[in-house]
């Protein structure tokens, strides 16, 4: 079991480490599928293995000059702001609703990530006066119209790691990648710091009202998750983003089946 636990975990940080997204949407159904846990109990686990796992990418590419560090804070803190809702409700809910309502958001992640990667979606049109300045990493002008955009995204994304458990990187990538023209691999880091400070403050939280539980499974699972974002950022450069959407689509949609297999026996 404690093998299993670090392998997952490393399976996580390795998704999250390429796509930018997904390494919080797998945590939870890992857990849960996989080791057996409750999605209140795996849910606190995965935000700090995700969370954890998200520092160290968005450190590297923070050094490398990818981060869009003001969009990244404020996209965090409006987040924090609704994650004690959305913990509240899941609090409320019966699980299988919860499970029902991560299979369908996953269904529809994989969608529009095989879109994207199969170019249904066209080009993506941009937030007025957001212009690509920088070759690398793009730049963002800011106005009232960028402001209310990446506030609006930072609130659901805040309420769904509260809610769900998730990094909330499924949000945040292909909102970015739709309302900005900032490159693929800028928003893959930016999106690795909001998750890191996000989900920091989602466990913290959590941790406070007593949702936390440890163990030695759960200890490896965090130390995989790291070990994993580790090895895909040194290699995310040279793979193809098209496949790495595509197969990270694919796997969602066996998770999502796999989790309403679940709730239907």
């Amino acid at each position: 079991m404690l093998i299993l636990a670090l392998t997952l975990g490393a399976l996580i940080g390795l998704v999250l480490g390429l796509t930018g997204a997904g390494g919080g949407i797998l945590a939870v159904p890992a857990l849960t599928l996989v080791l057996g846990w409750s999605m209140t109990q795996a849910a606190p686990i995965a935000l700090l293995a995700v969370g954890g796992a998200a520092a160290i990418g968005a450190l590297q590419g923070w050094r490398v000059g990818l981060v869009r560090y003001r969009a990244a804070s404020l996209i965090a803190a409006t987040g924090m702001l609704l994650v004690p809702l959305g913990q509240h409700l899941a609090r409320s809910l019966d699980e299988r609703y919860l499970i029902a309502g991560f299979a369908a958001v996953l269904l529809l992640v994989a969608q529009r990530l095989w879109r994207k990667a199969s170019g249904a979606d066209g080009d993506a049109p941009t937030l007025p006066h957001v212009r690509k300045i920088q070759i690398a990493t793009g730049y963002i002008v800011w106005n009232v119209s960028s402001f209310l955009t990446l506030t609006a995204i930072g609130m659901l994304t805040g309420f769904t790691t509260g809610l769900l458990g998730v990094g909330g990187g499924f949000i945040i990538v292909p909102a970015l990648l739709r309302c900005s023209n900032i490159r693929l691999d800028s928003i893959v880091a930016t999106s690795l710091l909001v998750i890191a400070l996000v989900s920091g403050g989602a466990f913290l939280s959590a941790w406070s009202s007593g949702q936390v539980v440890f163990s030695s499974s759960a200890g490896l699972f965090i130390a995989g998750a790291a070990i994993g974002m580790v090895l895909a950022r040194h290699y995310a450069a040279r793979l193809p983003k098209q496949h790495v959407l595509r197969a990270f689509a694919g796997l969602i949609v066996l998770v999502s089946l796999a989790l309403l297999y679940k709730i239907a026996q």
